[in-house]
């Protein structure tokens, strides 16, 4: 049976083109054009993994949305990529580390990702 994946994200072109990449793959995808919709969304169907922007309604919605996530029984041991281009968007000297607590996601990836390394983080995360 194929993993779900739901797709987090307001860029409707990048969403376009992963679920393209992704479905190519065997993967069945959803997606989420905003935080509310996308945890909306997560409740309903339960994916075996999310895929999570940062900017989206607010330049920090999705470190929102992960720790949502995170606090729902049903969804806890979902894992989360975060895809993100925030660090480069508002120029951050810094860069973002998973963290249990302010930010519970398995791995971060800047945008633009490359589809190799987005697949290859699928592919780990399901593992």
């Amino acid at each position: 049976m194929a993993k779900n994946i739901l797709v987090i994200d307001d860029d409707i072109d990048f969403v376009e083109s992963v679920v393209n990449l992704l479905e190519a793959k065997g993967y069945a995808v959803a997606s989420a054009y905003n935080g509310t919709e996308g945890v909306a969304k997560a409740k309903e169907s339960k994916p075996d993994l999310i895929l999570l922007d940062v900017m989206m309604s607010t330049k920090d919605e999705g470190f929102n949305v992960a720790r949502e996530l995170h606090q729902i029984e049903a969804l806890k041991g979902t894992p989360v990529i975060m895809c993100t281009g925030v660090r480069r968007e508002m120029s951050l000297p810094f860069g973002f580390e998973p963290d249990e607590t302010w930010l519970p996601v398995k791995q971060i990836l800047e945008k633009p990702v490359k589809p190799e390394v987005l697949l290859g983080a699928v592919s780990d995360a399901l593992a």
